[in-house]
């Protein structure tokens, strides 16, 4: 009986004591499960740090890959325009890097596009160089090909005015010339000798001679010769007042006092032409200029006063 007591007050000790152990058991259970999970969240933690480290690395290397790109597209200026496709490749391939960026992400996935579009950026560079040497080489042709250009107009210029110049002295080597010339007023005897007066009221014709220079350039043949004879107070002694007295002279409808066709053979020849004064003319006292024209040239000029 008394056995059987101690039995049963030794019972409710050992459950105790296993409720103890498996209390002790749980307890060091939850503190390991807990240190664990302390353990995992700050790995986490640590990874998601240095996680977004590498996106800030990443980004920052793509900014510095855009920011240069925009660089030497800038410092090649309108040469630029000449790699719009692969510039558009290289801009497509930065958005999309930076949408990756900006969502869930894989670095090494992220930074092999990096990479490539880094491959894709030098290979932009190494075309502009390319297209910069092509251009600087067509630009030096083209300034030489100015440069023969400008000299052949040079050339010409200087051909065009050596040819006005050579026109020039053909033209003024092909007018007809005069010396010896002498204007007499002249006074008419009976019997029609002549002799030479100053006096207004003796005077019955003018004699104008001169001779013509020799000129191998000319054609020969009939040349017409005009001679103008003014007055002192500068009105042309004229045959008369129409229109059959006059001839043109440098696109100008102008008087002559004489006309005269001469067969011009390229030799010197003496020529005396004759102006006869009209009865009812009277003549003014003072200097009269004589004028001799032949075309739209003048040939010679003389003088004589009564």
């Amino acid at each position: 009986m008394e056995n059987s007591n101690l039995s049963n007050a030794a019972a409710p000790k050992n459950s105790n004591l296993w409720m103890y152990i498996l209390l002790i058991v749980l307890a060091l259970g939850i503190i390991g499960l807990s240190i664990w999970l302390i353990s995992v969240k700050r790995n986490m933690s640590e990874l998601l740090t240095e996680k977004e480290m590498q996106r800030i690395e990443l980004v920052s290397e793509l900014d510095s890959l855009m920011f240069e790109h925009a660089q030497i597209k800038e410092s090649y200026g309108d040469l630029s325009d000449s790699l719009v496709a692969v510039d558009s490749i290289i801009q497509a391939n930065a958005a999309e890097i930076k949408q990756l960026l900006n969502y869930k992400w894989d670095y090494f996935k992220v930074k092999k596009k990096l990479d490539r579009l880094q491959v894709i950026s030098q290979g932009y560079v190494r075309k502009m160089d390319s297209i910069v040497v092509v251009n600087e080489v067509l630009t030096e042709e083209n300034l030489q090909i100015k440069e023969e250009i400008q000299q052949e107009k040079r050339k010409n210029r200087d051909l065009e005015q050596d040819k006005e110049e050579l026109v020039t002295i053909v033209e003024e080597a092909a007018v007809l010339s005069t010396y010896n010339l002498q204007s007499t007023p002249v006074h008419v005897k009976g019997g029609g000798k002549e002799t030479e007066t100053d006096k207004v009221k003796r005077v019955d014709r003018i004699k104008i001679c001169f001779t013509l220079g020799k000129n191998s350039i000319l054609e020969p043949g009939i040349k017409t010769i005009y001679v103008r004879i003014a007055q002192p107070d500068e009105e042309i002694l004229v045959k008369g007042r129409g229109e059959e007295y006059t001839f043109m002279h440098q696109g100008e409808l102008i008087q002559y006092s004489i006309m005269e066709d001469i067969d011009y053979q390229n030799t010197a020849q003496d020529v005396c032409l004759y102006w006869n004064k009209r009865a009812s003319l009277e003549m003014q006292p003072g200097l009269y200029n004589v004028d001799i024209f032949h075309g739209d040239n003048l040939i010679g000029e003389t003088t004589f006063t009564l």
